[in-house]
């Protein structure tokens, strides 16, 4: 169900990861790992997801970490979106 409204197949990996385990931290390699992405498409769409406040960073030495916005606006619809897909399955 997400696919009709996230198009995107990384970004829809890292909004359901991020959803899931709101208190998840990694970095861009970590995520690669993760959800089996090509860092450089990860990048990208952790830059996008960041740009509209849905995840937040922090840099500790050279690594810069992502989290989830729990202010944001919309994450508590969007965890309950992710969710509801994932039962469905």
């Amino acid at each position: 169900m997400l696919d009709v409204f996230i198009t995107s197949k990384t970004r829809r990996k890292i909004i359901i990861l991020f959803s899931k385990y709101p208190d998840f931290q990694t970095h861009i390699r970590g995520m690669s790992k993760l959800i089996k992405e090509d860092a450089g498409n990860i990048q990208r769409e952790l830059q996008k997801l960041e740009e509209i406040g849905f995840l937040k960073s922090r840099k500790r030495a050279n690594t810069k970490r992502y989290s989830v916005n729990q202010q944001f606006p919309l994450f508590k619809e969007l965890q309950s979106m992710v969710l509801k897909s994932q039962h469905h399955k």
